[in-house]
This record gives structure tokens, sequence and C-alpha cells, in this order.
């Protein structure tokens, strides 16, 4: 299963956001059900909101100047990295045969590179992502789907969806430190850090 990971991961690395959604499926009908309270989509709604606090946060945190950064020529750059984040929520989506709610750019990573409007793009997303959970049944889960020419059961399919959040949110980080920017819950908790030592 790894090994299948690290060729779908890779895969995603060398495919711009147009040709991810060419690729990807079609529809299906659009439901929503309340939010599970336990097993393993509650648990995968918990992850998205977790990985969306702390990119949105930290996508608020990088100055607007910094967002054309880049490690180096032919790496995705900061606002790159944000927009690869939004396209894919709704990419992985189309595995299960959900439809992006609007056309996708392909050339939005290139495209879209304003702060604020990259910023007001990421709800919308990770709605459409969290939403799309909702509508799965716990049976849906064992479904399969092909991917990139290898079946894989919806559950992998999500799995496959969290890793990619966390693994470009670590990049996000990594990027942030490199300009000077502390992440801002490392900060709070620095800050709380130093509240309490002042007291004693």
């Amino acid at each position: 299963m790894a090994g299948l990971l690290k060729r779908v991961g890779l895969t995603l690395l060398s495919l711009s956001l147009g040709a991810m959604i060419a690729l990807a499926g079609e529809t299906a009908p659009d439901k929503e059900s309340p939010a599970p309270k336990q097993g393993f989509r509650a648990d995968i709604l918990g992850q998205i909101s977790f990985a969306e606090k702390r990119i949105e946060d930290l996508a608020a945190a990088v100055p607007a100047e910094k967002y054309s950064w880049r490690p180096s020529d032919g790496v995705r750059s900061v606002s790159e990295v944000y927009v690869h984040i939004i396209g894919t929520n709704y990419f992985f989506m189309t595995f299960l045969g959900v439809k992006p709610p609007m056309p996708m750019d392909p050339n939005m990573e290139k495209t879209l590179t304003d702060k604020s409007e990259i910023a007001a793009k990421f709800k919308p997303s990770f709605d459409f992502f969290r939403k799309a959970v909702m509508g799965l049944s716990d049976k849906d889960l064992d479904k399969t789907a092909e991917v990139f020419g290898n079946k894989m059961s919806y559950r992998n399919v999500l799995i496959t969806a969290i890793a990619h959040l966390h693994e470009h949110l670590g990049q996000s980080i990594a990027y942030a430190r490199m300009n000077g920017v502390v992440p801002p819950w490392t900060a709070e908790q620095q800050a709380a850090e130093s509240g309490k030592k002042e007291m004693k």
C-alpha cells in the first residue's frame, strides 16, 4: 500500500490541476447527510477541519509579498502550493464520483496569485471536501475507484486526500519558516509559555 500511495503522490506532483481534473470522474447525486459522530468518516472530517484551520491560519500569516517566493526554479511558489491544495480538495472527490461545482481552470496555479483571492477560495474547497465525505455511507467506503490505473477503495482515496493535505501543510510550514514566519499556533504556544514564565 505504501508503494501505491507513493506512486499516486508522485503522479499528483507531476500533473497540473487541469490535467488532474480531466483525468478524474464525472458526477454523483448532490446529497448531504448529517456529520457522523464516530467511525472512519468522522475521523476524516476531523482531519479535514484540523488541516483547514492550520493551512488557512498559515496562509493568513504569510505576507502577500512572499506569495511569489519559491525555494528554487521549477518548484511551486507559496501561492501555487495554496492553490494546489484548493484544487486537489475538489480533484480527489472526483474519484468518488463527485464533480466540482464549477469548471476548473487548468492554469489556476499560475493565474491565481492574489493573497485575498486565494483566502476566499479555501473555505468553499474544504466545504466541498467535507460535504462529499458526509454524502458517503459507511458501505460506500468499500467501493472501488480507479486512480491513475490503480484500483483503490473509497476509504483509501480519502486517506490519500488527507495525506496530501498534511504533505502540503508541512511544505507550507517549511516555506513560511524559510521566510521568517512563525506558524500562528506555534507563536501562540510560545506566547503562552512566555507569559507563564513571567508570572513566576
